[in-house]
């Protein structure tokens, strides 16, 4: 009987006897959850601040501005979308777009014919040495001076722009130079060569898309190589003694010549002068003989003695002696006694 009631004692569904404690530990514990889902509505407010918050930076980070200067190349998910002008602009931000400001206007150069290893030996050929159509050797160095048209040509159609603009020039220089004359590269006209190689230097960078733009193109020397240029500055002074000459010859000419064509003219105008008096002379000798013809044959007698004692007087006025009829005498004569 005793151990039954023992049983019945502990039963643990007679709560007859139940304390209250277990239903206070029931209370705080709900207390508890209801301040933690308080806590947690807290919490997820503030982070909604703190997203909304990051939103807003993100959206505001596609504002940008592009300078007059200046390109902006849109890409959208990587692929190209448009090219901005100079003023603000928006685009999705990153990772939906990118965008790319390039400066157009600045202008970027490459030199070509620059010896980098100057201190080799003289006699090996670089870079700046070009062979001419006449298949003589000039050293050549040219500078190219270029900007951007096209952003998006340059920053995606071609790998290396700038590789590819000086291996372009180095060969477009090459073929105008073996087109050419070492005489006329080296003392010709250089605005030629300089002109003939941006065009076609532009021309071939068009088809390559590279999106550069040639804006000029300097000649900055021309030489012939060191192992020949005291016999190219020879021959070039003999050139210039030669145009020396022919000026100097040039000039003799055109002052004897106009003298010359002077005195001929003179000349001429003398011997017409002298022809017409010829003539006149002539002319007027006919008349006379004509006139005394005309008297002679009125009167035969009278015009032959005329005619005999005017010859008579032209005749002896040049006549040193003078002869007398017999018997005339004259005051003005000296007789001439003989001594013997």
């Amino acid at each position: 009987m005793t151990d039954k009631s023992t049983v019945l004692d502990t039963n643990p569904w007679d709560t007859a006897d139940e304390s209250p404690a277990p239903k206070a530990k029931v209370v705080d514990f709900t207390t508890k959850i209801a301040k933690m889902q308080n806590a947690g509505d807290n919490f997820n407010g503030f982070y909604k601040i703190i997203i909304g918050i990051l939103l807003f930076l993100w959206l505001i980070s596609g504002f940008y501005q592009v300078q007059p200067s200046e390109q902006g190349v849109v890409l959208r998910l990587g692929k190209y979308a448009e090219t901005t002008d100079a003023g603000l602009h928006y685009h999705l931000p990153y990772p939906f777009e990118q965008v790319y400001i390039v400066d157009i206007s600045k202008e970027r150069s490459i030199n070509l014919g620059v010896n980098e290893n100057s201190y080799r030996d003289s006699s090996e050929l670089t870079e700046s040495h070009m062979l001419t159509g006449d298949e003589n050797i000039v050293d050549i160095n040219l500078t190219v001076v270029w900007n951007i048209k096209n952003a998006n040509d340059f920053l995606f159609k071609t790998r290396t722009p700038e590789s590819t603009v000086k291996v372009a020039a180095q060969s477009v220089l090459r073929e105008i130079i073996g087109q050419s004359k070492m005489e006329d590269v080296i003392t010709g006209d250089r605005n030629k060569i300089e002109n003939d190689t941006k065009k076609e230097l532009q021309s071939l960078l068009d088809g390559f898309q590279t999106g550069v733009n040639i804006v000029r193109v300097k000649l900055q020397k021309a030489d012939p190589p060191k192992q020949v240029v005291d016999a190219f500055n020879e021959v070039q002074r003999a050139k210039t003694d030669a145009e020396r000459f022919k000026n100097e010859a040039e000039a003799y000419a055109n002052e004897v010549l106009p003298k010359a064509e002077g005195e001929a003219i003179k000349r001429k105008q003398e011997a017409e002068a002298y022809k017409e008096a010829v003539i006149s002379k002539a002319e007027g000798e006919a008349q006379r003989f004509s006139s005394v013809y005309d008297a002679y044959k009125t009167g035969k007698l009278v015009t032959s003695k005329r005619l005999y004692l005017e010859t008579m007087e032209d005749v002896l006025q040049k006549s040193k002696k003078v002869i007398m009829e017999p018997g005339q005498k004259s005051s003005n004569m000296m007789p001439i006694l003989p001594l013997k």
